[in-house]
C-alpha cells in the first residue's frame, strides 16, 4: 500500500480531483460533454404546461429557477433576432443562455420573462472569408477545443470545464490552464456577431478589432465586459493578432502532450505555520514568475484547499510536456512551493498523457454534482501574495468546524501573457496580476442555503476586512472577475468599502463600458443584477 493509500488518497481521486480543479474549481464530479444538437434544431417556443418547461428553467447552479413567459430554443442569429424583437414589442426582459453555468442567477431572475436557449447554435468551423474561426455561443469548451485540434492542431487559452459556453465565458474575458502562455481568450477575439436592440424590433451586427469599424467598441465590450449587457452574442471570430498564413497559423498551436503533477497533504500533519508558509511559497513565486515571455510561463498551477474536513487538500501543475525542460520546471516549482513548510506529501504523483485526454486537460469539473449542484462562489484578483493576515484568516476559515468538505478555497496561478495587454486595449482592466482567489461551498439541499451562504460569505468578508470585506484595487488585491460573478459585491451589507461592486470588476474601464452601453441598449433591454449602467 502507497503512502497516499495509507491516508485515504488515492491516485484516481487525486487526478480525478486534479480534473476538477482545473475545470470549474470548484469540488466535483466528472460530466461528460452533451451531445450536440440535433441539425436544424431551433425556433422552438416552451411555454409553462409543456413537458419540457421545468427540464429547461435551471441552468448548472441549482439554487437559481426563474419562471418565465416563455423557453425560445434559437438555432440561428435570424431567429435570435425574431425573439429580441418579440420582447421589444412586448416589453419583457430576455436574457440568453448558452452554456448556463452562470454563478449567480442572471438568467433565472424572476424578472425574465423570455429566456432563449442558445445551445443549439454549437458550430465551430474555419470561416475563410474572415480568415478566422468561427464558433457559435452554444458551443461547449469541449467542442471548441476538440474541433479546432481535430481539424487544424490550434486551440485557444480558454477553461477546462468542457461543459461550459462558449457564449458566456468568452464575453467575460476567458482563460485557463494556457493562460500563462498565450493571454485572455479575448487576446485572440477578430470580430463577434451581435443581436442588438431597435426601438421596434432588433437587427444584427458585426463588430471587428479593426480601429476604423464604426462598431469597434461593440466588439471592445466584448472583450471583457461581461455577456448579457450589450445584447445576445449569435457568433465569435477568432484570430491571433498579427498571425498570417494557413488555419494551422492563425491560433496558438495546441499542445501534443502534457504533464501533470499532483501532490496532497494531510490536514492532520498540518500546523499553521507550515500551511501558511505554502501560500506564501505560491504566491512569491508567482509574483517573480509572470512576466511576458517568463521561461515559467507554461507552468499553470492551481492550490484546491479544502475544508480540513476533507482530510487533505491539495495541488494540480499542468504544462505542456513539449516544452523544453518540462520536467524540470515543475520540479524547480515543487521545490520553491514546498521550501521551509517542513511537512512531506502524503502523495505526489506525474504522469504524461495526450492533450486531449477527456479526463484532465482541458479538465473535468462541474459545480457539484446530478444530487450536489447548490452552490456559491466568491472571487477576487490577487497582485501579490496575500498578507500575513489574510494568510491567517484563510487558515482560520479552512479549519473552522462549521465548515464542510466540500467546501474552500483556490489559489490560481495567472499573469504571464495575460499582463502583456494594456488595461484599456480590452474591457479586463485587471492586467498587472499574477493569481485568482476563488472561495467556494457547494451543497445538495435546500435546507442547508443559509448555513452555507453565512459560511462563505463570512469567510471573503474576513479575508478583505481592512477594504470593507471586498477585495479594492491596491497594492495586494485588484477587485474581481465577471465570469466569477457575486451579486454580494453591490450589497452593501457585504461591501462596506465605499467602492461601487461594478468598479471592483471593471476598475476604470466601466465608463467606457457605460457609453457604450448608452449607444447600443440605450433602454435597457439586456440587464442583470450586476449589469453594466448606461450614463444616469
Amino acid at each position: 500500500m502507497s503512502q497516499s493509500e495509507r491516508h485515504g488518497v488515492s491516485r484516481r481521486v487525486l487526478f480525478a480531483g486534479a480534473g476538477a480543479v482545473a475545470g470549474a474549481g470548484l469540488v466535483g464530479r466528472a460530466a461528460a460533454d452533451p451531445a450536440p444538437e440535433p441539425a436544424g434544431f431551433g425556433a422552438v417556443r416552451i411555454r409553462p404546461g409543456d413537458p419540457r418547461y421545468e427540464s429547461l428553467l435551471r441552468g448548472n447552479n441549482f439554487r437559481f429557477a426563474g419562471r418565465p413567459d416563455e423557453i425560445r430554443v434559437a438555432g440561428s442569429a435570424e431567429q435570435v433576432a425574431r425573439a429580441v424583437s418579440d420582447a421589444v414589442r412586448t416589453g419583457r426582459r430576455v436574457a440568453p443562455r448558452s452554456g448556463g453555468h452562470c454563478f449567480e442567477n442572471f438568467t433565472a431572475d424572476p424578472a425574465v420573462k423570455l429566456l432563449l436557449d442558445l445551445s443549439p447554435m454549437d458550430e465551430v468551423a474555419y470561416d475563410p472569408a474572415m480568415r478566422a474561426f468561427s464558433v457559435q455561443p452554444g458551443a461547449t469548451l469541449g467542442q471548441v477545443y476538440r474541433t479546432l485540434f481535430k481539424g487544424w492542431g490550434v486551440t485557444v487559452p480558454g477553461g477546462s470545464c468542457p461543459a461550459v459556453g462558449a457564449g458566456g465565458h468568452f464575453a467575460g474575458g476567458g482563460y485557463g490552464a494556457l493562460s500563462r502562455r498565450y493571454g485572455s481568450v479575448v487576446d485572440h477575439l477578430h470580430a463577434v456577431e451581435v443581436v442588438v436592440a431597435e426601438p421596434d424590433g432588433a437587427r444584427v451586427v458585426v463588430a471587428t478589432r479593426e480601429p476604423d469599424d464604426p462598431n469597434h467598441d461593440l466588439w471592445w465590450a466584448h472583450t471583457g465586459g461581461g455577456g448579457g449587457n450589450f445584447g445576445v452574442v449569435t457568433r465569435y471570430w477568432l484570430r491571433t493578432p498579427g498571425a498570417t498564413g494557413d488555419p494551422s497559423r492563425l491560433l496558438p498551436a495546441s499542445p501534443g502532450e502534457m504533464l501533470e503533477c499532483v501532490l496532497a497533504w494531510s490536514w492532520a500533519d498540518m500546523t499553521e505555520q507550515a500551511f501558511t508558509t505554502l501560500l506564501r511559497n505560491f504566491g512569491t513565486w508567482h509574483e517573480h514568475n509572470s512576466e511576458p515571455g517568463a521561461r515559467a510561463n507554461g507552468i499553470y498551477a492551481i492550490l484546491l484547499l479544502t475544508h480540513r474536513s476533507s482530510g487533505y487538500f491539495s495541488l494540480a501543475v499542468q504544462i505542456d510536456a513539449g516544452l523544453p525542460g518540462a520536467d524540470v520546471l515543475v520540479t524547480e516549482f515543487v521545490a520553491a512551493l514546498t521550501a521551509g513548510t517542513g511537512v512531506t506529501p502524503v502523495a505526489d504523483l506525474r504522469r504524461r498523457f495526450s492533450w486531449l485526454h477527456k479526463l484532465t486537460w482541458p479538465g473535468t469539473g462541474e459545480s457539484g454534482d446530478a444530487e450536489t449542484r447548490r452552490y456559491k462562489n466568491k472571487a477576487a484578483y490577487l497582485r501579490r501574495t496575500p498578507t500575513d493576515r489574510q494568510l491567517a484568516a484563510i487558515h482560520r476559515h479552512l479549519t473552522d468546524p462549521a465548515g464542510r468538505p466540500e467546501s474552500g478555497m483556490l489559489l490560481i496561478g495567472y499573469g504571464g501573457q495575460v499582463r502583456a495587454v494594456a488595461p484599456g486595449d480590452t474591457a479586463i482592466a485587471q492586467r498587472d496580476v499574477v493569481m485568482k482567489a476563488v472561495y467556494f461551498t457547494a451543497w445538495a439541499d435546500e435546507a442547508d442555503d443559509a448555513a452555507n451562504l453565512t459560511w462563505v460569505r463570512e469567510f471573503y468578508r474576513d479575508v478583505y476586512a481592512d477594504t470593507g470585506g471586498v477585495p479594492v484595487p491596491g497594492e495586494v488585491d485588484d477587485g474581481s472577475y465577471i465570469n466569477y460573478p457575486d451579486v454580494d459585491l453591490v450589497d452593501p451589507a457585504w461591501n462596506t468599502s465605499g467602492v461601487p461592486g461594478r468598479t471592483l470588476y471593471y476598475k476604470d474601464n466601466y465608463p467606457r463600458l457605460r457609453r457604450i452601453k448608452a449607444r447600443w441598449d440605450p433602454r435597457g433591454v439586456f440587464g442583470h443584477a450586476l449589469g453594466v449602467e448606461p450614463p444616469g
